[in-house]
């Protein structure tokens, strides 16, 4: 069975090309991605950071000439959450999209709250890429 899914996105003024670059770094991370506004450090395979949950582990998808930024976050509790990410070029720009999956036990509130954090989070993404250069 599937869960629902829903697509946040946003244009970026910046090549595919540049977007991933940065996007696909996880040292960036802190800097556009609230929930993961602690510190980061790389731990094997994977990157630990802090977040308001408490410590989380990351791994990223290997990079890639697709513009995929897919991401599974451990959270304390054990729970991996699987976040599909990618870049797509959208004319001489970028489209960044963000799928988030309602997952069972989220309430309506919870999903409103995770998809405007996500939106907040690539409005950041597009603020510091668009101020570069």
């Amino acid at each position: 069975m599937s869960w629902p899914a829903q697509h946040i996105s946003i244009s970026i003024n910046r090549t595919p090309d540049k977007v991933y670059a940065y996007v696909a770094n996880p040292e960036n991370l802190p800097q556009w991605a609230a929930g993961l506004s602690g510190t980061i450090r790389r731990a094997g395979e994977r990157w630990i950071a802090d977040s308001p949950m408490g410590e989380v582990a990351i791994k990223f998808a290997p990079h890639n000439a697709f513009g995929v930024l897919d991401h599974d976050v451990t959270l304390p509790n054990g729970e991996t959450v699987h976040n599909p990410m990618r870049v797509v070029r959208n004319d001489t720009e970028s489209e960044v999209i963000f799928t988030l999956f309602h997952r069972p036990g989220m309430t309506q509130q919870d999903i409103q709250s995770d998809a405007a954090q996500v939106f907040e989070d690539l409005l950041k993404l597009k603020m510091i890429l668009e101020e570069r250069e």
